[in-house]
């Protein structure tokens, strides 16, 4: 992101303003209530083993700070996620190539990560006592953020690992640490125009994102995939958006009825009817829309085949 710094500033304060007016205590690190519609940073650890799989043992797992301690050791170089609790200890260590520093992107051909070599990527996940002499796999970055110090304060990431051997059988994780949620993702009827029948999801890893202002509105940009898209989002006449409320919508907004444009890679609609439902926002002190959400259904030109899709900017 090119403006993720300052933009964090920016969310904080919107997230404090709108804790005061609902009379909570603000809390960046996943609050245990929060106000409808206020975005919630995730701290969480999932993963999912394969029947084979060494480490994993072909089981599956969740744990939230409810159930367990989740905390975040080293810095952007070299990093490690571990989980505990009574009865589980979980670890997941990445490592950009030596030398260099994780920033969202694919990282493809990790080798175990302390003793990874040349320009390769470092992953290890290990954990209740059982651990790889070879790691085989990749891990995505989503969103990775650190403070002066340089100990990381946010990650999104995702891994695939195979224990001894490429073709072994794969343990897959989540790893999200304050992480707030950022993604475009759309699925396409057949006879579409604008999504041409297919689905895709856009995150940090492969996609950048952007919100702006657009009167009352918003306007949110994804790049990435080889795709550009737009969406042009606007509340009724007069009116602003407000969290939980699904609108009836065409291309321009009107009386009672939303705006809603989403367009890109060179097709647009001259009509629109269709559906808008803002799931979540945060305003910064002067009102304009800092963190968004929503879904969206939208026919073109009067057709009946639909893209529908969702888009979360930070919320």
């Amino acid at each position: 992101m090119r403006t993720r710094t300052g933009w964090r500033r920016a969310l904080t304060g919107a997230l404090a303003s709108l804790a005061a007016l609902t009379g909570l205590t603000a809390a960046l690190t996943e609050p245990a209530a929060a106000a409808t519609g206020t975005p919630v940073a995730v701290t969480r650890y999932s993963y999912t083993s394969a029947a084979g799989d060494y480490i994993g043992q072909g089981g599956s797992a969740a744990y939230t700070p409810s159930t367990a301690s989740i905390t975040v050791g080293g810095d952007a170089s070299d990093l490690r996620l571990s989980v505990s609790n009574g009865t589980t200890s979980w670890d997941v260590q990445l490592a950009a190539p030596i030398g260099e520093k994780l920033h969202p992107g694919v990282y493809r051909d990790a080798e175990r990560a302390s003793f990874r070599t040349g320009r390769s990527p470092g992953l290890d996940v290990y954990g209740q006592g059982r651990g790889c002499n070879e790691v085989y796999g990749q891990f995505s970055v989503n969103q990775i953020e650190t403070d002066a110090s340089g100990k990381v304060t946010v990650l999104d990431a995702t891994y695939t690992q195979h224990c001894e051997s490429a073709t072994a059988p794969a343990l897959k994780g989540v790893v999200k640490y304050r992480a707030y949620p950022l993604s475009y993702a759309y699925t396409s009827d057949s006879g579409d125009y604008i999504g041409q029948g297919v689905a895709k999801t856009h995150t940090g890893s492969t996609s950048t994102f952007s919100l702006s202002g657009r009167g009352d509105g918003v306007q949110s940009g994804v790049s990435g995939k080889r795709e550009y898209w737009t969406a042009l989002l606007t509340p009724p006449t007069g009116e602003q958006f407000q969290t939980g409320h699904t609108y009836q919508a065409q291309r321009s907004s009107g009386t009672g009825v939303a705006g809603l444009d989403v367009f890109g890679n060179g097709r647009g609609c001259n009509t629109v009817t269709g559906e808008l439902t803002v799931t979540k926002l945060a305003r910064g002190d002067d009102g304009t829309i800092k963190a968004f959400a929503a879904r969206f259904v939208q026919h073109c030109e009067g057709g009946e085949p639909a893209l529908h899709g969702t888009i979360h900017y930070y919320a």
